[in-house]
């Protein structure tokens, strides 16, 4: 167990500081590969197609790296319980968190008590409840976004500087292990080599983000959490899908969808918690 912490805590640690070296790079290969060499044209030195394009990957990282700031910034943990509570004998999440009662969970790695935990989340190194999970699910919406669209800047930047064509499925199947051989043969550089790698990162991730998304959106319109179906808990809402929707998202729900801003009023995770006391 001491051993099982251990992995986590490190976890915790170095699945932020992958996130900002992934953003990182992401930044660097747009707007010094992608949109200089796509978008660029003979005696003209700025295009439209280089504007739209530079504007829909600001407004796609942007909203990203803002709900990621708001994910943070608003934590689903209880204000009213510092103590450390003991664990609960039916609990049966002995390793990163302790089941309490009325929909409260005291995690391990937080330190604190959690209304309405859903799970840790080790990229935002904190947990996910009812105060923080819409920012969470616009994040990985918007994460998702940056991704594949880059993954499609990627895959033009391949055809326009290295004549490499995907009319063939199979190309971009094949890229990675055949540019792995070229690399290592010295045939092609550790640029173009690393380009690969990450065109497969932003597929991972993007298909990844995507699909947790929709697991959470469904979840929440079940008035359920993560950590209730990991229990085999299924518990049957005594709200509507829409009011459960509106729990989590705020009366300003259309504001967010656009805007990485506060749309869940501050006392709302407590408020979901009392309404939830059957977890």
């Amino acid at each position: 167990m001491i051993i099982r912490m251990f992995k986590l805590r490190l976890l915790n640690a170095v699945a932020p500081a992958y996130f900002f070296s992934a953003t990182a790079v992401t930044f660097i290969f747009h707007f010094c590969f992608f949109i200089p060499t796509i978008f660029q044209s003979p005696g003209i030195s700025l295009r439209a197609s280089t504007v739209i394009h530079t504007a829909v990957f600001l407004y796609l990282m942007l909203n990203a790296l803002g709900n990621y700031v708001m994910t943070i910034k608003y934590p689903a943990e209880s204000a009213n319980e510092t103590v450390i509570p003991a664990c609960s004998a039916d609990c049966s999440d002995k390793i990163d968190a302790h089941y309490l009662l009325n929909g409260r969970h005291f995690c391990k790695l937080c330190k604190k008590v959690i209304l309405r935990r859903d799970h840790h989340c080790f990229f935002t190194g904190n947990c996910i409840g009812n105060k923080n999970m819409r920012y969470f699910i616009m994040f990985c919406i918007y994460t998702s976004c940056t991704c594949l669209y880059s993954l499609v800047l990627g895959v033009a930047f391949l055809t326009v500087e290295y004549n490499i064509s995907f009319e063939n499925p199979l190309t971009f199947l094949t890229l990675l292990p055949l540019s792995t051989g070229y690399f290592f043969l010295g045939v092609i550089s550790g640029l173009q080599f690393f380009l690969v790698l990450m065109l497969y990162v932003w597929l991972g991730i993007g298909l990844v983000c995507a699909g947790f998304c929709c697991q959470q959106v469904l979840l929440v319109a079940r008035g359920q959490t993560y950590c209730q179906m990991k229990r085999g808990q299924l518990v049957e809402s005594c709200s509507s899908w829409k009011d459960n929707l509106s729990d989590v998202f705020g009366s300003h729900w259309a504001v967010g969808l656009f805007l990485p801003v506060q749309t869940v009023e501050a006392f709302s995770g407590e408020v979901a918690a009392h309404h939830h006391k059957h977890d």
